[in-house]
C-alpha cells in the first residue's frame, strides 16, 4: 500500500475528473430533488452515504415522499444487485488491499467501476493508493454535489419539474454514444429487449 504520493493524488484526479464533474452537477440535481420533496441536505448527504448509487436514490425519492418507505428499500436493493457482480469481479484485483478492501468494495458505482476494472493503474503510481483516491474522490464527488442541491435548493425558489429526469436522460445519452460508436449492436437490441419484456 504505501505513503500516498503526490503522483498518486495527480493520477487518481486525472481518471477522475470527468466523473467528479459530473458527479457534481447530477448530485446536485439529486440534492435539489430531495428538497421539493422536504428533505433538506443532510438526508441527500445520509442517503448518499447508506445507498451511494444515484439511479436507486433518484427513484426512491418520490417513494419516500408518498411514505413507502419499504418499497423504496426494495427497489433500490433491486437496482443496485448489479453492485454485487462487480465487486465479485474485484475480488482479484482487490485481495491485497488489507483494510481498505472493505471501503473499496463498499463505495464501488458503475463509474469507478469501469475506471478501476483494469488489472493496474497509470505508470509509476503505487495501485493500491490510486484505486483508493479514484474511489474516494468519485463518492465524495457526489456526496458534495447531493449536499449542495439540498442547500441551494433551499435557497432557490423555482419550478423543479423534470430534474427526476436527470438520470434518464444519462442512460438514454449513454445508450446513443455506445450505439454510435459499435458497429456490433447486439448488446443494445438485447437491452431493450429485455426492458420491453421486462415492462
Amino acid at each position: 500500500m504505501g505513503k500516498i504520493t503526490g503522483k498518486d493524488i495527480k493520477a487518481a484526479l486525472h481518471t477522475s475528473l470527468p466523473i467528479i464533474v459530473t458527479f457534481l452537477v447530477l448530485g446536485a440535481g439529486y440534492g435539489i430533488l430531495m428538497q421539493t420533496h422536504g428533505y433538506g441536505p443532510w438526508w441527500s448527504l445520509l442517503s448518499g452515504i447508506i445507498i451511494f448509487s444515484g439511479t436507486a436514490q433518484f427513484v426512491s425519492v418520490t417513494m419516500l415522499g408518498s411514505g413507502s418507505v419499504l418499497m423504496a428499500g426494495l427497489t433500490a436493493l433491486m437496482i443496485s444487485a448489479r453492485h454485487v457482480f462487480f465487486s465479485i469481479s474485484m475480488i482479484g484485483r482487490y485481495s491485497s488491499e488489507g483494510r481498505r478492501k472493505g471501503y473499496l468494495y463498499y463505495a464501488l458505482c458503475d463509474e469507478t467501476y469501469a475506471m478501476l476494472s483494469k488489472d493496474d493503474g497509470p505508470e509509476g503510481v503505487n495501485v493500491s493508493n490510486y484505486r483508493l483516491l479514484v474511489t474516494l474522490f468519485d463518492q465524495s464527488a457526489w456526496l458534495l454535489g447531493s449536499f449542495l442541491g439540498g442547500w441551494i435548493g433551499a435557497l432557490l425558489t423555482f419550478d423543479s419539474t423534470g430534474i427526476d429526469f436527470a438520470m434518464t436522460a444519462l442512460f438514454t445519452t449513454v445508450f446513443i454514444q455506445q450505439w454510435t460508436d459499435n458497429k456490433n449492436h447486439l448488446p443494445a437490441v438485447l437491452g431493450l429487449g429485455a426492458t420491453l419484456a421486462c415492462r
